[in-house]
């Protein structure tokens, strides 16, 4: 059977070994000012990404994973859940059963009650083709105008299909200004199958925004669980072996470039793998898959002069520490530890159940998911290409989409924000100017009597006022200064009955005084002209005439009068 690993993986470059690579570049300078504007307008979870949830798809179950930092930087497992189900011969591929898939994704998400649409699955390494190309040296836009043109991968690459019919992924991971050139990752698989993933996920009820490669996925987990750790191994070199049913091969990952060698194993091999106990024929499946894994160690440590001390083993085999046994055995310089995706990480009690196995390895890939973040912004441009791998075929739009969405969130709650502090300051305006009153009015129960008496004060001389003009008014009728007039009118004035108005008082300026005026009955008028006859200076008193005016709703009132009064002679 022909390999469908063989020279997929390895480092295309005409030398024997690779030049030495210059430092890495200093990603604080590169994020520049956007970044840190970025940073510090929408804030920092908006920039570093999404919320991811882990979702792993195989012929019989489907795991889900979602995590979170805590305010003391410690990771939490939210979500996990394994959904096991039947319906699928032996054999058979989720590409083979999209609707069972799909179907039962549904039932996996409506159990575990995940909170986010946003899914990052991961394809097989057999899915995906993965090297490290080395070309001339380029500035971002000839890199980039020679990929619109699709000749730097013609030339680098040599596909034996059309470029067209791949989702493909690129980074430069290093550049060698001494040598002119640098090297860059490429990664690439079907259109069809991606296509295919991306439907059983939209059936499913989420959106795919990642598409991993699952060698790469079990990487973010390594790092991830080794960083918790506080691992003292080298930083730039992680060996994993991926040992199992369905795929097998030993990833080396040194200086961000992927050096994976495919293991294999034959179908009876498989068959020893899942069903037998006979010692015997196991020993002898180890023998022939230690041989393969010592070469490919032993090829990377002559190549690179670099001591690779142990591998991360993930397997999905129930018996898989019979076999780590065994391997120690064969390479007794080497350490195989079986890896755990949960050391260090934070487990909420209700979901303790679900994690707990003898083999936690098998739960790597979906960890390894749920550790990604959807990178909007660029955060991790910078970081590692093997942290940020997507093969999804619109992620640039997607992205676009989510930039706008985080956008319009950051405008959302600007404006709401400058609507708060709005009502906040006037608020504290309102609050200031009713304590400014209260201080006004204070005292205002003794200004209002206050106000009360002299208002009574003012009627009352604004009363007298009204009399003494009317006074005036009548004295002014009179056309004489002399001392006796005056006698004369207080006189009379001391005889007006109660009910008896004057209008006018005229003086002929001898001896003779008409008074006009009204009363309210014929007695008034009588008790007015006695009283008249009854002063000193005045002989005779007598009426003159009676009228009898009618008031507005013609009803007889009030009874006019005219009053002669003959002086005595002075």
């Amino acid at each position: 059977m022909k390999n469908p690993f063989a020279n997929l993986f390895k480092k295309n470059s005409n030398k024997d070994a690779p030049s030495t690579p210059t430092p890495k570049p200093d990603t604080k300078k590169k994020e520049g000012f956007f970044s840190k504007l970025l940073k510090n307008r929408l804030g920092k979870s908006s920039i570093k990404g999404e919320e991811i949830l882990g979702v792993e798809l195989t012929p019989n179950e489907i795991r889900l994973a979602q995590v979170s930092s805590n305010k003391a930087n410690q990771w939490v497992l939210d979500k996990f859940y394994v959904h096991k189900f039947e319906g699928i011969s032996d054999g058979g591929t989720v590409l083979d059963n999209q609707d069972k898939i799909a179907e039962e994704l549904k039932l996996a998400l409506l159990k575990s009650k995940v909170n986010t649409t946003n899914a990052a699955i991961a394809i097989p390494v057999t899915s995906a083709i993965i090297r490290v190309v080395t070309a001339p040296l380029m500035t971002d836009e000839e890199l980039r105008k020679a990929i619109d043109t699709d000749s730097l991968w013609e030339n680098l690459v040599q596909l034996t299909d059309n470029l067209a019919d791949y989702s493909i992924f690129h980074q430069v991971i290093n550049k060698d200004e001494k040598a002119n050139t640098m090297d860059i990752l490429f990664v690439a698989s079907k259109l069809s199958d991606i296509n295919s993933y991306t439907a059983i996920i939209k059936k499913g009820g989420l959106n795919a925004v990642i598409i991993d490669v699952k060698c790469f996925a079990l990487k973010s987990a390594v790092d991830q669980i080794n960083q918790i750790a506080g691992s003292i191994e080298d930083s730039n070199l992680t060996a994993v072996l991926e040992f199992g049913l369905d795929e097998n091969y030993v990833m080396i990952l040194y200086e961000n470039n992927p050096i994976i060698t495919d293991i294999f194993i034959r179908s009876q091999d498989r068959k020893t793998l899942s069903e037998s106990n006979n010692q015997e024929e196991m020993d002898a499946l180890v023998r022939r898959y230690m041989t393969q894994v010592k070469q490919a160690v032993q090829d990377f440590e002559t190549k690179y002069e670099k001591r690779i001390r142990n591998l991360k083993v993930t397997s999905n085999l129930p018996n898989v520490e019979d076999y780590l046994a065994s391997f120690r055995k064969n390479m007794v310089n080497t350490g195989y530890n079986l890896f755990n995706p949960f050391d260090g990480i934070k487990i909420p009690a209700q979901i303790e159940n679900e994690v707990n196995s003898s083999n936690p390895s098998y739960f790597s890939t979906v960890m390894g998911l749920a550790f990604r973040k959807l990178d909007v912004f660029g955060y991790y441009k910078f970081v590692t290409a093997v942290k940020n791998i997507n093969l999804l075929p619109n992620r640039e739009s997607m992205i676009a989409q989510k930039k706008a969405k985080a956008f319009s969130n950051f405008a959302f709650k600007g404006i709401a924000g400058i609507v708060a502090i709005i009502y906040i300051v006037l608020f504290g305006f309102s609050f200031w100017q009713i304590s400014d009153l209260n201080k006004k009015i204070d005292g205002y129960d003794q200004i209002v009597q206050t106000h009360s008496e002299r208002s009574n004060q003012f009627n009352k001389v604004l009363k007298e006022k009204k009399m003494m003009d009317k006074s005036l008014e009548l004295s002014n009728s009179i056309k004489s200064n002399k001392t006796v007039s005056f006698r004369v009118l207080a006189q009379i004035a001391s005889a007006v009955p109660k009910r008896v108005k004057f209008d006018s008082i005229e003086y002929n300026g001898s001896n003779l005084i008409v008074i006009e005026g009204t009363a309210f009955s014929d007695q008034d008028i009588l008790k007015l002209i006695s009283n008249l006859n009854n002063k000193k200076l005045i002989s005779q008193a007598s009426l003159a005439s009676m009228t009898l005016p009618n008031d507005q709703q013609g009803s007889q009132t009030m009874k006019g009068f005219k009053i002669a009064c003959i002086l005595e002679a002075v």
